[in-house]
C-alpha cells in the first residue's frame, strides 16, 4: 500500500462493525424522507475508480491518488435532493461534520472512497468510507463517513466553526475564515 503522508484527523480511529454500520442520505431529500443503505447494500451501488492529487492545509499535496467508490452523482441519482438544496454537510463517525456547496458534491471526481490503491482504505485514512473532494483542501474530504445531509440554507461544518475557510478552494489558498469575502458563509 502506498501511503505518502501521515494520516491527520481529530479524534480517535473509529472501530468498524459491519453488522452496526449503516450509510443514511437525511435532510432535504426530494420525498421528504431518508435514505439507508447497510454495508452490504453500499457495496451494491456502482462503482467507479478515479485517480485525483489530494490537498492538505497542512500546506502539502499528494499527487496522483488512485480512489475506487462510489460517485456523488450515483448517490444523488439513488438519493435526490429536493429542487431547493444548496448544500451538504458530510457527517463521519464522532459528529464530525464538512459543509459543502451543492455543486462541489455534485463533481463528477467526487467519491465516497472504500479503497484507495486498488486496497481497501486503511482505518487511519478513513476506512470503511470517506468523502473524497479532490478539488478542495482535504478537511472537506471527511473520513468514517456515516450520512450525507441535504440542506436548503449553508451551514458551518466542524473545522469551519472553528477558523477554517468555508469554502476550503486549494487553488486561491482559502485555509482561513479571516481570508473570506462577503458571500463565501454563513457568519460565525
Amino acid at each position: 500500500m502506498r501511503y505518502e503522508h501521515k494520516p491527520l484527523h481529530y479524534g480517535p480511529v473509529p472501530d468498524f462493525r459491519p453488522h452496526r454500520w449503516d450509510f443514511r442520505v437525511m435532510g432535504a431529500t426530494e420525498t421528504l424522507g431518508s435514505y439507508r443503505w447497510t454495508w452490504e447494500e453500499f457495496g451494491t451501488l456502482p462503482r467507479t475508480d478515479s485517480v485525483s492529487d489530494f490537498h492538505c492545509v497542512m500546506r502539502f499535496s499528494v499527487p496522483g491518488v488512485p480512489w475506487g467508490g462510489v460517485r456523488a452523482l450515483d448517490l444523488v441519482d439513488a438519493a435526490p435532493p429536493a429542487p431547493e438544496v444548496t448544500h451538504v454537510m458530510a457527517w463521519g463517525e464522532y459528529g464530525y461534520s464538512a459543509n459543502l456547496r451543492l455543486d462541489d458534491f455534485l463533481s463528477e471526481r467526487v467519491l465516497l472512497a472504500t479503497h484507495r490503491d486498488g486496497e481497501p482504505l486503511a482505518p487511519e485514512h478513513g476506512f470503511p468510507l470517506r468523502l473524497v473532494v479532490p478539488h478542495l483542501y482535504g478537511w472537506k474530504s471527511v473520513k468514517w463517513l456515516r450520512a450525507v445531509e441535504y440542506m436548503t440554507a449553508d451551514r458551518r461544518g466542524f473545522w469551519e466553526e472553528r477558523g477554517y475557510h468555508n469554502r476550503a478552494d486549494p487553488w486561491s489558498e482559502q485555509r482561513f475564515s479571516y481570508q473570506e469575502e462577503p458571500g463565501h458563509g454563513p457568519p460565525l
